[in-house]
């Protein structure tokens, strides 16, 4: 089982930036491909984006493509989601997600291990 912990969600401006942050308690993080996720009012879940056990590979939803980064930390066991030119669209519960699975899955149903979510709000 690998535990995690988001943090760093709140209210936003159009134009703005946030930086979200998941911490995971386990010390075998590097195992893991890690992934982000949100999901907004009235919308199934959204792939954002996904990083691989080295962090030499990412993979990003179309939406957030150009704005997002998200990377990691293995020796500090996190990993980050900048979120840069933030649209009120945005505003979502996002949610850090965990598999032992190779590679850089935008699949929901690939995905183990979550966190409990953080609120994302984006005011125009």
């Amino acid at each position: 089982q690998q535990q995690l912990v988001e943090s760093g969600g709140g209210l936003g401006q159009a134009g703005g930036s946030l930086r979200l942050s998941c911490a995971a308690l386990r010390r075998t993080f590097s195992y893991y491909t890690m992934a982000w996720f949100r999901q907004a009012p009235g919308k199934e879940r959204q792939f954002v984006a996904a990083i691989s056990k080295s962090g030499s590979s990412t993979n990003y939803g179309d939406s957030v493509k150009g704005r997002f980064t998200i990377s990691r930390d293995n020796a500090k066991a996190t990993v980050a989601l900048q979120m840069n030119s933030l649209k009120p669209e945005d505003t979502a519960v996002y949610y850090c997600a965990a598999t032992q699975l190779l590679g850089v899955s935008g699949l929901e149903r690939n995905y183990d291990f979550w966190g409990q979510g953080t609120q994302v709000t984006v005011s125009s």
